[in-house]
Order: C-alpha cells, then sequence, then structure tokens
C-alpha cells in the first residue's frame, strides 16, 4: 500500500514535467545573412565599350525573403576604395554596369574596374568578396543588330543595281506628280504676264536635307525661266543659304545657255528669324504680284503666312514640304501640293539623274518587300509560327 502511494505521488509529479517538455517555443530568431557566392564579371557582348555584366549565385539556405536591397560597389583599384553604384530591392543574380546620363555614371575602356556585391537585410550588410578584374572593350561587330545588316545590305545591292541600270538607258517608271506637272505651264504663264516666278527654298539651314533637295528642283525651275526669259526671284532665309543658292541658279542658267541673265539680285536675303523672313517674303508678293510662287522646303508656321499672301494676288502656287504638320496650310491655299515623300521624289523626277532614281526606286522595292513580310508575318503568327518575329525584332 505504501508503495502503491508512492508510485501515484511520483506520477502525478512527472506527468506534468514531461506534458511542458513536449513544448517547444517557437524560433523567432532572424536566420544569419549571408553574402552572394561565385561572383563573376565579363565584359558586355555587343556593345560600345561601356558596359559589364554581373552574376553571382545566392546561398542554397539562403531566405531571400530577408533581403531587403541589393548594393553593387565598384572600385578601380583591387584594394579600393569601392563606390557604391546602385542599389535596388529586387532579388536577382545578374546586374549590368552601364552609362547613367542623370548621375553621371559612366564605364569607360580606359580603366579596368573591380566590383563588389553586398546582400542587406534593413539592419546589416554582408559584403561579397572581390571579384576579377574586367576591362570593357568595343565590339567589332553587334550580331544582335545582325538582320539590320542584312537589311541594309539588300537596300545598298538595289540602289546599285538601278543606278547601273539607269546609267545604261534602261527606264525607271516614275508615276506623275501633278505638281511638277504643273511647273513648265506655270512658268509660261508668268511668261505671257510679264510678271516673275518666285522660289523660296524653305527657311532651314543649308545642311538640311530638304534645303538640298529644294536646291535640286530649284535649278530645274531656272533652266525653265531661262528658256522663256521669265524674271526669277529666289528668296531665302538663312545667311548660308545665299551661296548654296545663288551658285544653284548660276548653274541653271549655265545649263540653260543663258549665263547672261543671271545677276546678283535674283538671291535675296532677308532675316534668319522666321517671321521677320515671311514678311520680307510676303511684302515682295504684294508689291512685285508674281504670277507663280513656288514653295519647296522645310517650312513651319510661317507656311499658311506665305501661302495666304500669294493667294490673294491670285498667284499659281506650287508647294511641297517634309514637314507632315505644316501640309495641311499648303493643301488648302495651294493650287499643287507635293505630299511627303513626294518631295523627296520631286529631285529623281526633274533630274532624271540615275544617283537620284537609284535610292529612289531601290526605296519603293523596299517598302514592297516590308509589305510581303509583314503580311506573311501575320499569317504565320496567326498560327503560332514566331519565326518572322524572332528574325526581324530589333
Amino acid at each position: 500500500m505504501k508503495w502503491a502511494n508512492f508510485i501515484y505521488l511520483f506520477l502525478l509529479c512527472c506527468i506534468p514535467v514531461m506534458g511542458f517538455a513536449q513544448i517547444v517555443p517557437e524560433d523567432k530568431s532572424v536566420p544569419e545573412l549571408r553574402t552572394v557566392q561565385n561572383l563573376q564579371v565579363a565584359d558586355a557582348p555587343n556593345d560600345a565599350g561601356d558596359a559589364v555584366n554581373l552574376f553571382w549565385d545566392f546561398p542554397k539556405d539562403i531566405d531571400k525573403s530577408q533581403i531587403t536591397e541589393i548594393r553593387i560597389y565598384r572600385s578601380t583599384d583591387v584594394s579600393g576604395p569601392f563606390r557604391q553604384i546602385d542599389a535596388f530591392p529586387l532579388v536577382t543574380d545578374s546586374y549590368t554596369d552601364e552609362p547613367d546620363e542623370e548621375t553621371g555614371h559612366i564605364v569607360s575602356t580606359e580603366e579596368t574596374y573591380y566590383y563588389k556585391v553586398a546582400l542587406y537585410n534593413g539592419s546589416e550588410e554582408m559584403i561579397s568578396q572581390v571579384s576579377e578584374a574586367v576591362s570593357p572593350e568595343i565590339s567589332f561587330f553587334n550580331w544582335g543588330r545582325l538582320n539590320v545588316f542584312i537589311i541594309l545590305g539588300i537596300y545598298f545591292a538595289l540602289i546599285l543595281y538601278f543606278i547601273r541600270s539607269s546609267r545604261k538607258g534602261k527606264e525607271i517608271y516614275i508615276r506623275t506628280l501633278p505638281g511638277l506637272e504643273a511647273l513648265e505651264e506655270s512658268v509660261g504663264r508668268a511668261t505671257e504676264m510679264g510678271k516673275p516666278v518666285l522660289y523660296m527654298p524653305g527657311i532651314d539651314e543649308a545642311n538640311n536635307i530638304q534645303t538640298l533637295y529644294s536646291m535640286v528642283i530649284l535649278r530645274y525651275v531656272t533652266q525653265l525661266v531661262a528658256e522663256y526669259e521669265t524674271p526669277l526671284i529666289v528668296t531665302v532665309g538663312k545667311a548660308f543659304v545665299v551661296p548654296l543658292a545663288e551658285e544653284t541658279v548660276r548653274q541653271g542658267y549655265m545649263d540653260a545657255g543663258r549665263p547672261d541673265l543671271y545677276n546678283q539680285d535674283i538671291v535675296r536675303y532677308y532675316s534668319d528669324e522666321q517671321f521677320a523672313a515671311a514678311a520680307g517674303v510676303s511684302g515682295v508678293i504684294l508689291r512685285e504680284k508674281p504670277a507663280t510662287n513656288i514653295y519647296l522646303g522645310s517650312f513651319y508656321a510661317e507656311s499658311l503666312i506665305l501661302a495666304e499672301t500669294g493667294f490673294l494676288t491670285g498667284s499659281i502656287q506650287i508647294a511641297g514640304t517634309g514637314n507632315i504638320h505644316q501640309l495641311p496650310f499648303f493643301v488648302v491655299a495651294c493650287d499643287y501640293t507635293l505630299i511627303g515623300e513626294e518631295f523627296y521624289a520631286a529631285s529623281a523626277y526633274l533630274s532624271k539623274d540615275p544617283k537620284l532614281l537609284g535610292p529612289l526606286k531601290a526605296a519603293d522595292w523596299m517598302k514592297i518587300l516590308a509589305i510581303g513580310f509583314i503580311g506573311v508575318g501575320a499569317i504565320l503568327e496567326t498560327f503560332g509560327i514566331d519565326l518572322f518575329t524572332r528574325l526581324l525584332q530589333i
């Protein structure tokens, strides 16, 4: 009986102890933060020598949710000092060190760089070992743009083919442009009325492509007025365009066999200021009332001022510009308007120069090829075949 009481008391004391021993308190400690492993650096391929790629591995048992920021450090000396160049919250295993215009950060081919990567959890930072040295290099060829190289190769091959064909006498078809067909008629009308022809090659600089194309057309117009002995007025809104226009007009009269008709008063410079030039040209239109006004070049807000002034005097007006935001004003106020690419085609249309006809015809064929690729690509994509998408993606 005594033994039974003793065993009973012993069990009463041990059972609670055994129960509490089975309760394990939750471990609320933060896992130890460790740094990245296998940090590797390499020059970025297919670039201008202004980027470096970094790669690393995370420890297998690391809790990535505790990482609040990854920091990148860089130095030009293996022993430092290392300067932080970037920090981001994304948990990624790669990074590209490249120039940043906003911060002035650069990557130069003349330097050798060393890197460190640090993991930050909001309270402490663990920095990796120093990477190997890396020196950015300029890639000779960007293989990621091979498709562009092939497209340009096809384009230049077409240009050379059509230039050669044109020089051999093969006729290259260009559709009729009413505005250019009307040039001779408008010059003839000015001759009959005894009034001048006014030509304005835009208000942009001499290095603007539209100004250069306009000079080709001006040369043709000069030949026409020379044949009819019609007075010509060329108004210029940029000082540097004056000698270019003078030489073009002189050459036009020489081509027509009438160099004696040329004089320096034909080309008139007004002002480099946009609306001052527009006011000067408008004054010429109102005073001398030319029978034909030709506006071909780069025009801006002054386009409607000039066109409306010419409309008030009853002039035949032919206009064209590559600035599409000004085309509506020319369309509503002029008799003929060269829209968009028609202006660039005008020089080839009038001069019949093989060097101008070749690129024009090649561009047309490239458009046909592009439309064909788009059509075939759309059909293939419909059936889930992304061949063209991958080949032509830039």
